[in-house]
């Protein structure tokens, strides 16, 4: 290393010039502030633990003063009494402050020595723990209570004052009014959204006045009653209505509703009643030409239905159809008679031949079921059976278009079932069909004649058109066989008929088919 001139001067006192001179003090500057705040007290140069000596009862050596001293007046009012240095103010329990406690040791919470944070030139130490107030329970238990009197004793053993139990009753009183009116306004008034209805009612029965629908209706009911007709062990059967026309039992309804039943002996009967009584029935008699059938019931005590006259009815008469429609039991529907006598070409399923009747037309709602019930007139007679209707969807429901077979008619048939069980109907002998569109005449054309027939004996043939049978029109070959079916075995009746365009009537006298 090169050697700075001058770098090592030789300093005073040192012959060999070999040493350095210390490096000066850096004293770096101080903030006047801090000084005042964290600096010693002017005067001291030494700690603070030397300007204060236990024992010198709190006064500080000369050159430090700590606190200024205590006034006289504070000083005599609070220091102890001469002489009993060695006494604290508070004393322990039990002792004077001037003797040991009981285990003869000093308790160091009082104790002027013993306790290292205690200040000996402290005027009083803490104090004892403060005594725990006694508790409510301790404080009814200490307190006397006086006679526990019970009720009959209040009431009656004159231990109250009877001043006191007027009193007692009054101000009962009064509470009790006073709460039951408050709940009573509470109740009253409710919230904005709640409180008592004013709803008007309307007198009872006022719309049902005799001959009313509602009157017949209920006039009608128990006589109308829901026919099951099922095989046991079978998963579904066939189902109508019926009408009760004697007290006996007698029920009449349609050919088609018992069919099964007639088919096969082992196929029951069950008749509903509006109550709600079931009892079997018994097959009377069935005439499908007629799709009339009669059952009977064993009940006592039966409501049957009056009968009134069909050939009383005009087009307009309001009639009203009871049933049970798709099992619906005692259903009511209302309409009026919208025609009479209009043939009816029904049935003929499953191969069997069709059932023609002439009909009662009208636009009560009749369905499934309803069939075999009954339609009655304004004043709840029977004037006809409901049968068939007409729809124009698959599953047939009610179209407005409804047919019921006359009672007139019905109930004869019915008669002749109860008497013999089965019917004979007049026959005239042939086969005809309706004439074709744009024909000069309408009415009922001769297919072929029975040899030995009604007919071959009055002359008629082939060709023919029949046009009238006892003054009836004919129009089709249905309309000939209801005008037929409305006269009785043996009858003579005219018949009017048209042959090579000129009309002349023969006399047949009808014969049993």
């Amino acid at each position: 290393m090169t050697e700075q001139p001058n770098a090592n001067p030789q300093q005073p006192g040192d012959p060999a010039g070999d040493r350095l001179a210390p490096r000066p003090l850096a004293r770096p500057a101080v903030d006047p502030a801090q000084a005042a705040t964290f600096g010693r007290p002017h005067g001291v140069d030494g700690a603070f633990d030397k300007l204060y000596q236990p024992g010198t009862n709190g006064q500080a050596t000369p050159g430090l003063n700590l606190a200024p001293p205590t006034p006289e007046s504070l000083a005599e009012a609070f220091r102890r009494p001469p002489g009993a240095e060695g006494v604290v103010l508070e004393r322990p329990h039990g002792t004077n402050g001037s003797e040991p406690s009981g285990n003869g040791t000093e308790d160091p919470l009082w104790a002027a020595t013993s306790d290292p944070w205690r200040d000996p030139t402290s005027g009083a130490v803490l104090a004892g723990p403060a005594v725990q107030a006694d508790s409510e329970e301790e404080k009814d238990a200490k307190r006397p209570q006086g006679a526990l009197l019970s009720l009959p004793e209040v009431l009656f053993g004159r231990r109250v004052q009877t001043k006191a139990l007027a009193m007692l009753a009054a101000v009962a009183l009064v509470i009790g009014a006073v709460g039951g009116l408050i709940g009573w306004w509470f109740a009253d008034t409710g919230t904005e959204l709640t409180g008592e209805a004013s709803i008007s009612e309307a007198d009872a029965a006022k719309e049902r006045p005799a001959g009313s629908i509602a009157d017949i209706a209920h006039r009608v009911a128990p006589a109308v009653v829901s026919l099951e007709v099922f095989k046991p062990g079978a998963d579904a059967g066939q189902q109508g209505s019926g009408v009760v026309i004697d007290t006996q039992g007698y029920v009449l309804t349609n050919e088609h509703v018992i069919s099964a039943a007639t088919a096969d002996s082992a196929t029951k009967i069950t008749a509903v009643f509006v109550d709600g009584k079931r009892v079997e029935a018994k097959v009377v008699g069935a005439d499908p030409k007629t799709d009339l059938a009669v059952v009977k019931v064993n009940v006592e005590n039966l409501t049957a239905l009056q009968v009134g006259k069909s050939s009383d009815l005009a087009v307009g008469d309001s009639v009203i159809a009871v049933g049970s429609p798709l099992a619906l039991q005692n259903s009511v529907t209302a309409g009026i008679v919208s025609a009479l006598n209009r043939p009816v070409t029904a049935g003929g399923d499953g191969g069997s031949a069709p059932v023609i009747y002439e009909a009662i037309q009208t636009d009560a709602a009749i369905n499934h079921g309803n069939s075999g019930g009954a339609l009655v007139d304004a004043t709840g007679a029977l004037v006809g059976i409901n049968s068939a209707i007409r729809s124009s969807s698959a599953e047939g429901g009610s179209i407005g278009i409804g047919f019921a077979i006359p009672s007139d008619y019905a109930v004869k048939i019915a008669k002749t079932l109860i008497r013999d069980g089965k019917v004979v109907h007049p026959d005239i002998g042939i086969n005809a069909s309706s004439t074709v569109a744009g024909s000069n005449t309408m009415g009922a054309q001769v297919r072929n004649v029975a040899p030995g027939g009604p007919a071959a004996a009055a002359g008629i043939k082939e060709g023919d058109v029949i046009t009238e049978v006892g003054g009836r029109l004919v129009r089709d070959s249905a309309e000939l066989l209801v005008a037929v079916r409305a006269r009785d075995v043996g009858e003579v009746v005219p018949v009017r008929l048209v042959r090579d365009g000129s009309s002349l009537v023969v006399d047949v006298k009808l014969a049993s088919d």
